[in-house]
């Protein structure tokens, strides 16, 4: 099972990513940005907590992504 093992927050509501099986990448998030809860991470002091967590990552108040979705999605 992949897991995210680093997350760094950068410009744009981007997060670049390293995953346990070696692949790295950026994954947007600003796709997800008009959607229920993730609406709070358009706050760039707030976007910037996100931290790993659980294999995925997570922000202070439970938004999160699976290592599943952010691997399928990474570029």
């Amino acid at each position: 099972m992949v897991k995210v093992t680093s997350a760094e927050p950068i410009e744009n509501h981007k997060i670049r990513i390293q995953l346990s099986n070696g692949r790295r990448g950026i994954f947007d998030v600003s796709p997800y940005l008009d959607k229920g809860v993730f609406q709070e991470l358009k706050e760039a002091h707030y976007f910037r907590s996100v931290k790993v967590a659980y294999g995925g990552i997570m922000w202070p108040h439970e938004q999160d992504f699976s290592a599943e979705t952010i691997e399928y999605e990474l570029q």
